[in-house]
């Protein structure tokens, strides 16, 4: 069954509240580096495989569709009732997008269970990005109390409550069995992570800048794409020819554990994306109104 478009009316829809662990996490710069995967996993799914090598622009203007993309999930958490409005653009977006693959199956971008990947597999992102990147993985309630939040997210989306598994542990069970059964090593995937590791320049670059961008972004694509395959699940990298140390692993840690305890040294101005800055400095200043109403004169 394909979904139709925004539902701005739909019940249960609010925005992530201040405080959560999304709203506390999300917006950090650390985020970026576990999304790799999330969107790898995206691109193994076929109907989403086929809509995204037809309508994506990721492999001509990788950086503004990487920008784009953290702006939104940006603002799906930090932006208060935009955040709603943001997610009925991006269901009328989509809601045009359609391809047929090279076996003429016709696959729709708001078909029912591809739309709910696309969030479910930012679950998968973040409990990688606690394990890795955070001075301590997540416990077991600390991740369903996350995967809860996500609940609320896919709903502001309009996912279908059949697509939503009640809790974490059916969640995943859920995401093991898709990837296990039903993702696939298709091109789009492979040229994602072509993509991810050597970058390509953006297309209003002029051409005698580009080999200084290609110097420049050596360094981060590589990183970029490391973290990417590290983070995604064994056997999506097996499906993929994807190779996986022990020796890489425990490069992966140490990196962790370098940006676990450097980043929260940082300025909240330079750990936080601007939209999860804003969100957050608009919010303390909402509270320190509320307390100065409270202490006013009756």
């Amino acid at each position: 069954m394909t979904a139709t478009g925004p539902r701005p009316a739909r019940p249960g829809r609010r925005p992530i509240e201040p405080g959560s662990r999304m709203w506390e996490e999300t917006g950090l710069v650390t985020f970026s580096l576990s999304t790799g995967s999330a969107f790898l996993l995206q691109t193994m799914e076929p109907s989403i495989a086929a809509v995204v090598d037809e309508h994506s622009v990721f492999r001509t203007d990788a950086v503004g569709r990487g920008v784009r993309s953290i702006a939104s999930v940006m603002t799906w958490i930090y932006g208060g009732p935009e955040a709603l409005a943001e997610a009925d653009r991006l269901r009328a977006m989509h809601a045009r997008l359609a391809s047929v693959d090279e076996h003429g199956v016709r696959h729709t971008a708001l078909a029912s269970r591809p739309w709910a990947w696309v969030l479910l597999t930012g679950v998968h992102a973040f409990v990688q990005s606690a394990r890795y990147f955070s001075r301590r993985p997540l416990t077991e309630a600390e991740k369903e109390a996350f995967y809860q939040e996500n609940v609320q997210l896919m709903r502001n989306f309009a996912v279908p409550e059949k697509e939503i598994p009640a809790t974490y542990a059916d969640y995943l069970a859920l995401f093991e069995e898709t990837v296990r059964t039903h993702l696939r090593p298709t091109r789009v995937a492979h040229d994602f992570l072509a993509v991810s590791r050597t970058v390509p320049p953006p297309p209003a670059l002029p051409a005698p800048l580009r080999p200084l961008w290609r110097a420049a972004a050596f360094v981060p694509g590589r990183l970029q794409h490391f973290v990417t395959v590290g983070t995604t699940p064994p056997v999506a990298r097996r499906m993929l020819g994807l190779e996986w140390t022990g020796a890489d692993e425990r490069r992966l840690r140490i990196l962790g554990r370098v940006v676990a305890h450097a980043v929260p040294l940082l300025p909240e101005r330079l750990r936080y994306f601007p939209i999860a800055y804003e969100g957050r400095r608009l919010e303390r200043a909402r509270q320190r109104l509320r307390r100065t109403l409270d202490l006013r004169p009756l």
